[in-house]
């Protein structure tokens, strides 16, 4: 399969302006995903797809594949999807089968994550996949900004909130952790190329626009989301306090 990993990197952000040129140890974020992407051999094509110059510069200047998609984009899904266009304009043979969006601001993504990803197009059927992560702290279950996942035993999604899921309904919240299990969504996803090109096109609906989750629109429009769990650690950089966070720390 012909597999394009796509890096959205938008300069603009209302909680961190430029936070793709930020340095982590003598690298930008963009690098360092990026050089992290391209660990995942089964990636056939690596692209940043940014909306200014002076991060399409810098992404040149390391080595790095980078294509100039439109500043009026919403969603990384959409930048994701004009990458794919524009990747397989004038190219020869077969095009892009399946696209990996691959989150700009987790400079250590691990490379079997994307790899999990990828393992659920295995299933002919999955036209969307994407990861889920065990919650193993109480605080995370009712944070808004942990996005959490249910799904079936066919590792099929039924829903993503913001709010706990599933209720533990007759034990305090306190104590949830303790009598169910909690999945936090991961974002990384997958898709099938024609599949990626019917999404942009979606009108927004009525459960997206209540959790200011876009996959929501995928589910009810009716596009079936496949999940798989993956053990490894995410760690996003949303702020700058993120950022001082994570250099306080070694890594």
């Amino acid at each position: 399969m012909n597999i394009l990993g796509v890096i959205p990197a938008r300069y603009a952000s209302s909680r961190f302006p430029g936070k793709a040129l930020c340095i982590i140890d003598g690298k930008s974020m963009i690098q360092r995903v990026y050089e992290q992407a391209r660990q995942c051999d089964q990636l056939t094509r690596v692209l940043v797809a940014t909306d200014h110059e002076m991060i399409k510069s810098h992404v040149s200047e390391f080595g790095g594949n980078v294509v100039m998609t439109s500043e009026a984009h919403q969603s990384g899904t959409e930048r994701c999807c004009e990458a794919l266009e524009l990747a397989d304009k004038g190219a020869s043979g077969n095009g892009t089968d399946i696209v990996i969006n691959i989150q700009g601001d987790e400079p250590f993504i691990n490379p079997q994550q994307i790899s999990e990803v990828i393992s659920c197009f295995d299933n002919p059927s999955a036209g969307i996949a994407t990861l889920a992560g065990k919650i193993n702290l109480q605080e995370e279950i009712f944070n808004p900004n942990v996005v959490k996942v249910v799904f079936n035993d066919n590792h099929s999604v039924l829903y993503f909130s913001r709010s706990a899921i599933p209720t533990i309904r007759d034990a305090e919240p306190g104590t949830w952790l303790d009598h169910g299990t909690f999945y936090k969504h991961i974002g990384i996803y997958g898709y099938r190329a024609a599949i990626l090109k019917q999404l942009v096109i979606l009108p927004a609906t009525s459960l997206e626009e209540s959790e200011s989750l876009e996959q929501l629109r995928w589910l009810q429009h009716g596009f079936p989301i496949a999940i798989r769990e993956t053990s490894f650690r995410s760690i996003s950089i949303d702020t700058p306090a993120d950022l001082k966070k994570l250099t306080n720390n070694s890594f």
